[in-house]
């Protein structure tokens, strides 16, 4: 019962992970986020096979998964750092979500709730192929969704983390106790030995017989007496 509990327990945090990184992902395509993008393709990968391993009980998936996990809190508290700009962290000047390939923000930045876009037309700051815009009346800046948003990922991985060790110490276990090669000797089952004198005995002490039969049934020559004279 408790390793039942304990496998519901864990696909059901799968299939939520699965829908929390399918719901970043169309966020971070409409931004172009290239990062985040491959991240969270891996993060999908792994948690399939999560799920795999926690139905077909294969405590090796599960031990992927879990090492998986680890990477991916990394991950997601680098986002937090970087978004709220933690140390030496800055988003004017560093592109690392795009891999510096061009100056998209976050998808939050012009779609957050209530906030109020504006063109600045004839700026100065403004690139080629680029325009400036002014956000304002938003209920809250996009950098806070985007550490909410990873604050949830690392919640639900610690999580299937826990239950991901635990499920494949129960698979682990029960493989232990049952040796393939071995597995009849729990019930006292030992395999016939062949002996092969035995089994020639009978055939040996049943020609023997018969020659002594056949000797002792042969009729004697008669014997020839002399005659004199």
């Amino acid at each position: 019962m408790g390793k039942c509990s304990g496998r519901c327990t864990l696909v059901a945090f799968c299939c939520l992970q699965l829908v929390a990184a399918l719901e970043r992902q169309i966020f971070d395509f409409l931004g172009y986020q290239w990062a985040p993008i491959l991240a969270n393709f891996l993060h999908i990968m792994a948690v399939i096979l999560g799920i795999f391993g926690t139905v077909q009980y294969r405590s090796r998936y599960l031990i992927l998964y879990a090492a998986w996990l680890v990477l991916w809190v990394g991950w997601n508290a680098f986002i937090i750092c970087f978004y709220l700009e933690v140390g030496q962290l800055s988003q004017d000047r560093d592109f690392i979500m795009t891999f510096n390939t061009s100056l998209h923000r976050s998808w939050w930045m012009e779609n957050g709730p209530g906030c109020l876009v504006t063109p600045v037309l004839n700026s100065r700051l403004a690139l080629e192929d680029h325009h400036v815009i002014s956000v304002t009346g938003c209920l809250l800046d996009y950098p806070y969704i985007e550490a909410l948003s990873s604050a949830l990922q690392i919640f639900l991985a610690l999580f299937g983390f826990v239950f991901a060790c635990y499920v494949s110490k129960v698979f682990l276990e029960e493989e232990d106790s049952f040796d393939f090669i071995g597995g009849f000797d729990s019930y006292g089952y030992q395999a016939p030995q062949k002996t092969s004198h035995l089994q020639l005995q009978p055939l040996y002490t049943w020609v023997t017989a018969r020659s002594r039969v056949g000797v002792a049934s042969a009729p004697r020559p008669p014997r020839r007496r002399a005659l004199g004279g």
